[in-house]
């Protein structure tokens, strides 16, 4: 029965600072969307005003083509059969389905996930080293400081 799990971004409800999901759900479906649920991942479909957010006509759009073709769009819609979702253990969770671009991996030098955490173990070693050694040079100051007192 569930046809459509949107995801929404934060604060669009007063007083709601989370994410807000609205499933849409047909007792009767049409033949092209049986046995599927299409996930809409909108959470960047909206524009922040002081402390709420709103859907502008040209996401509400977006929302709405996307569900109307119901078909994947990358980055943004994932239609998934009802054995993915079970393989899933029946998890509904839109970024459970539909995969955003991290934006760690949105680089030029074309590496691997596993090259990108390489890189990313590697520079967090060498930045914790440079930090032991300032600590080191500033307990180096302050102690030549308060001989000097």
């Amino acid at each position: 029965m569930v046809e459509c799990v949107l995801g929404l971004g934060p604060n669009l409800f007063y007083n709601s600072p989370m994410e807000a999901c609205v499933v849409i759900c047909r007792s009767n479906k049409p033949s092209r969307t049986k046995g599927k649920t299409l996930f809409i991942d909108a959470v960047h479909e909206i524009v922040r005003e002081g402390t709420q957010s709103f859907l502008r006509p040209e996401h509400q759009n977006r929302i709405l083509e996307a569900y109307r073709a119901f078909a994947n769009e990358p980055e943004f819609a994932h239609v998934a059969t009802t054995d993915e979702i079970l393989a899933k253990e029946g998890d509904l969770t839109v970024h459970h389905h539909v995969t955003r671009k991290h934006p760690i991996y949105d680089n030029a030098l074309g590496e691997t996930p596993a090259q990108v955490w390489e890189r990313f173990d590697r520079d967090g070693r060498e930045f914790w080293a440079k930090m032991d050694a300032l600590v080191e040079i500033i307990d180096e100051s302050v102690a030549r400081e308060a001989d000097n007192v």
